[in-house]
């Protein structure tokens, strides 16, 4: 059901649609039925990833020629409303596509490219990108992880917390510092393979709020040797650039993530108030919850129709950091707000573990904090004033 009765956007092709259809064939085939035993277990199967691979969602907008599928952000977008829609909220496939690769595909070497890609696009690869510390969050600078150069290597010693994908992934792509004694400069981003690395390890899976299928983990670099080629391109002191380049598609996939959950969150929301009884009739005949969902649905179409329009100024190279911090802050606030009303029309069921709409809470609080808080995206727009 389509609650908001939005204008198909114009990049929403053929065959876009067969690929939504497709994914959502795979998800609920390989993934629903798990959904409630992966939360109890704080991860996802591993072999998810190599089935997802062998379909082709994996990787659906990297370059034919290094395992992807060929197609567009749009694909992207495509996978992570998917996901929302249909509350597979604990896969880190959308971080795995469109966070961790783009930063192979736009800032690799071709040898790096052919060395990682095919191998992310089948699964045999799990991504996740280690920027956080216990002392360093939305400010990068304060980042102390170091990879110093010894020969024909580099020696990475230093620690991350808050890593998604953390507790599976064996390509991290790893925030460090190259040079200490310079700020922006002295950054670089480090792809360290970890299978059968010494030196790395893992530290426990986080005990969170929400998002519980999702192993969120702490990661331990000890003297870790990876050989020069790790290094992200071809010259040290770029990571903060190549960070400030990616983060506008990050914080648009949280936007995107966002939009997906309160569009279920409606869903699941109008199904149940037309069902359930008080007082002698429907909930959706009270006039409260008429004008609590018609409040909802205005803002929430507001939120889509924006969306829409910056996944098309994505795919036409338009997006600029202060859009894409406009649409992360807002639709964030914004499924907060709307999953809170959606559980408070649910009355006390809402507050049960069991519907879908108490895991949508939870799930939902983090939004206005990873890939920059809330409160960051408002300095950076206020900066364009």
């Amino acid at each position: 059901m389509d609650v908001l009765q939005v204008e198909k956007p114009s990049y929403m092709t053929e065959d876009l649609e067969i690929f939504s259809d497709s994914l959502t064939k795979f998800l609920e085939r390989e993934c629903l039925p798990h959904v409630e035993r992966w939360e109890k277990e704080k991860c996802v199967d591993r072999q998810i990833w190599n089935k997802a691979g062998e379909m082709g969602f994996l990787l659906p907008s990297a370059p034919e020629e290094y395992g992807g599928g060929g197609g567009s952000y749009a694909h992207e977008a495509v996978l992570i409303d998917r996901l929302g829609r249909l509350g597979v909220h604990g896969w880190g496939a959308s971080l795995h596509n469109a966070i961790v690769t783009p930063y192979i595909t736009r800032f690799g070497t071709e040898e790096q490219k052919k060395n990682w890609l095919p191998r992310l696009a089948s699964g045999e690869l799990v991504g996740a990108i280690a920027m956080t510390e216990p002392a360093a969050g939305s400010d990068l600078q304060g980042i102390k992880t170091t990879a110093k150069l010894d020969g024909n290597h580099y020696v990475i010693n230093g620690q991350k917390t808050f890593i998604t994908n953390g507790g599976t992934a064996n390509l991290i792509i790893v925030v460090a510092k190259t040079n200490p004694n310079e700020r922006a400069k002295g950054f670089s981003l480090m792809v360290v393979e970890t299978d059968g690395l010494d030196g790395f390890r893992r530290g426990r899976i986080l005990d969170k709020i929400g998002q519980h299928a999702n192993d969120t983990s702490e990661l331990f670099f000890d003297e870790v040797r990876v050989p020069t080629t790790s290094l992200l391109g071809t010259e040290e002191g770029q990571g903060f650039y190549q960070l400030m380049d990616e983060l506008p598609q990050e914080r648009l996939n949280v936007a995107l993530q966002g939009m997906a959950v309160i569009e279920h969150a409606l869903e699941v929301t109008l199904d149940y108030v037309k069902q359930r009884q008080a007082f002698g009739k429907k909930i959706i005949e009270f006039q409260n919850t008429q004008f609590k969902l018609a409040e909802c649905k205005t803002e929430a179409t507001i939120a889509k129709v924006f969306c829409n329009h910056c996944v098309q100024l994505h795919l036409d190279n338009k997006l600029d950091a202060v859009t894409a911090s406009m649409a992360k802050y807002w639709v964030t606030d914004l499924q907060c707000k709307i999953v809170d009303e959606c559980l408070q029309l649910h009355g006390g069921y809402g507050y049960m573990n069991e519907y879908p709409i108490a895991q949508m809470y939870r799930d939902s609080r983090v939004q206005r904090i990873y890939a920059g808080t809330n409160e960051i995206m408002k300095v950076l727009i206020a900066r364009s004033l």
